[in-house]
């Protein structure tokens, strides 16, 4: 998910903050290549060179060019830590924590590119392979979340059912947003993860 939290945070030091935009900019490159040429056309090299980096600098934070694009589907999950953070006691539920973000508009290229990387992934298993396993390690994201805010163990069960719900509730509104065949008419990105909570809108309250 592409969002933007609303308040401060602390930020994080340089060092680690330039390693996150650099790992974001192999991103967008990366998506920019795969939807012009097809991934299989798009080598490790033309995403570093793309990029501005080196081969070896590619190699050190991915394990395979598809892996490239992965800071863009787990941007929005950091955004919400660190949401959380900041207004830890003004929402009864995960799913209502999500619905106060101000989302990115969907002229910017950060949300573009989520948008044809997720397209891209009807057709390119390696690329829906890094989708599914963002959305695995977020599940288990959640479930720290929730345990944190109940004071459940975060392997309970239950815990583990409502972040699988808000988990899978997340993916189906992003994806139907971004494969829309019609990207002028129905609602927005917004609009459509509105949808979707508020049909799960008691998912982990406690």
């Amino acid at each position: 998910m592409a969002g933007r939290s609303g308040g401060a945070t602390g930020r994080p030091p340089l060092t680690e903050r330039r390693r996150a935009e650099t790992r974001m900019e192999i991103a967008e490159e990366a998506v920019r290549l795969f939807a012009a040429k097809g991934v299989a056309a798009v080598t490790a090299e033309d995403i570093a060179s793309a990029a501005g980096v080196s081969t070896r600098t590619l190699w050190r934070y991915f394990r395979s060019k598809e892996e490239c694009v992965r800071p863009l589907l787990t941007t929005g999950l950091e955004l919400l830590r660190e949401h959380l953070r900041d207004c830890r006691e003004e929402h009864d539920s995960l799913a209502e924590a999500i619905l106060s973000i101000r989302y990115d508009d969907e002229t910017s290229p950060r949300v573009r590119a989520l948008r044809d990387l997720l397209r891209l992934s009807r057709d390119e298993p390696g690329l829906r392979a890094v989708w599914l396993e963002a959305h695995y390690d977020a599940e288990a994201a959640f479930a720290a979340m929730i345990a944190e805010r109940t004071g459940r163990p975060a392997g309970d069960l239950a815990v583990r059912v409502e972040a699988g719900v808000l988990n899978t509730a997340m993916r189906i509104a992003v994806e139907d947003w971004a494969l829309r065949s019609d990207r002028s008419a129905g609602p927005s990105f917004a609009e459509t993860v509105t949808r979707a909570l508020r049909m799960i809108d008691r998912v982990g309250r406690g």
